[in-house]
């Protein structure tokens, strides 16, 4: 569908994404789920086009500019390569270093910053608890002041990079209950007290490292503070929106993906005497496939101008999460129809898209979290 809010550049920028997506990303994106890891000399590459730059100052290695539809251009575009955990091993900088350059003393900032961006290294947000999930302002991992610093102590889990990773954004409470008592630290890995383990045997995201981390009263200065002490709940909710919008554009692009798949199959397979596109069940499949899919993108692009005039829309994001993953869920499903037993095998972007909906509709705010924020931004 055509974009009106298209311009030169970020046709020219998508151009690059799809060539740099189909020559670098998608012949080989099979082979790293099955190993379980993507080359880290990808994450250089990516870093080239510029995608891990936006709203990062040019001084620390970023583009010095943001743009919410090149944003959202990098998802859709990545998810043509069938595999979302590549999205997901290279993105998981993307939710960690904004608190950092906002936030952190110009020290730490100033060091680590130019490494994330350029992919040298990888960072982390670690919020998610083993006992919490969604509930980020009843996290139990805390942090007591000792002398000049502070003892970090309890665990994440669900941590995307979390294996990788050289630098994280930890959630801990530093005062009372509720949303009020949480602060950020900056955690390097290496630091003594703390561990990590991988999470194995996903359903999807095989080629991206998901970790739980454990700190056993780990130390780190009074200055690996990230933001104002007891502030840290705002400053990670603000943080979560962009992750939303690259959620909903990386759905947007495995839908597409999916009726792509599923038109060239339907006009290559013979049944019953004629292509599976002349039967007119799958003809319906199609149109409403499309349909469901061109919402999803009108709605897409109206929430990325809305960003890009300086409104962050809050009930829209959160709207336009649950409407993008089921959405994606039946695009997926009736892709998997149409292909019939080929889809079923390994190998095939549908096969792996149909695993990757869950992890969609779960990560970066479930379904049922985004429809409760989204009635309480409506005022109701």
């Amino acid at each position: 569908m055509r974009n009106p809010f298209d311009t030169p550049e970020r046709e020219a920028f998508r151009d690059t994404v799809r060539s740099f997506v189909a020559r670098d990303i998608t012949p080989f994106a099979d082979g790293w789920d099955e190993a379980g890891e993507i080359p880290w000399e990808l994450h250089q590459k990516v870093a080239e086009l510029g995608v891990f730059g936006f709203g990062i100052p040019e001084e620390h290695g970023g583009l010095g500019f943001d743009d919410a539809f090149m944003r959202a251009i990098w998802a859709v575009e990545l998810a043509a390569c069938g595999a979302g955990g590549v999205g997901a091993a290279l993105g998981g900088r993307t939710i960690s270093i904004d608190p950092i350059v906002k936030f952190a003393s110009p020290e730490i900032r100033d060091r680590v910053v130019p490494e994330i961006v350029s992919g040298r290294k990888g960072s982390s947000l670690g919020i998610t608890e083993p006992g919490g999930g969604s509930d980020v302002a009843n996290l139990k991992t805390s942090a007591r002041k000792d002398g000049n610093g502070w003892r970090i102590s309890g665990s994440k889990t669900f941590i995307t990079g979390g294996m990788t990773s050289d630098y994280f954004v930890i959630g801990a409470r530093t005062g009372g209950e509720g949303m009020g008592g949480v602060s950020l630290f900056f955690i390097e890995w290496g630091a003594e007290g703390f561990t990590r383990t991988a999470l194995e045997r996903k359903m999807g995201w095989w080629c991206s490292d998901q970790a739980t981390l454990y700190f056993d009263d780990v130390f780190v200065p009074a200055d690996a503070m990230i933001g104002p002490e007891n502030a840290g709940f705002m400053v990670v909710m603000n943080n979560f929106n962009l992750e939303r919008l690259g959620l909903i554009a990386g759905s947007l692009g495995m839908a597409k993906v999916c009726l792509e798949d599923s038109i060239a199959w339907a006009k290559e397979r013979v049944t019953f005497g004629k292509p599976l596109i002349r039967h007119q069940v799958i003809r319906h499949k199609i149109a409403d496939m499309s349909a469901r899919i061109d919402a999803l993108e009108a709605y897409t692009n109206q929430i990325c101008w809305q960003i890009n005039e300086g409104d962050m829309p809050v009930a829209e994001l959160s709207k336009a999460k649950f409407f993008a993953t089921k959405t994606l869920e039946h695009v997926a499903s009736e892709a998997m129809q149409i292909l019939g037993g080929a889809g079923y095998l390994r190998g095939n972007r549908i096969e792996r898209i149909y695993r990757e909906v869950k992890v969609m509709a779960i990560g970066g705010g479930s379904e049922e979290i985004m429809k409760d924020l989204a009635v309480r931004q409506m005022g109701l």
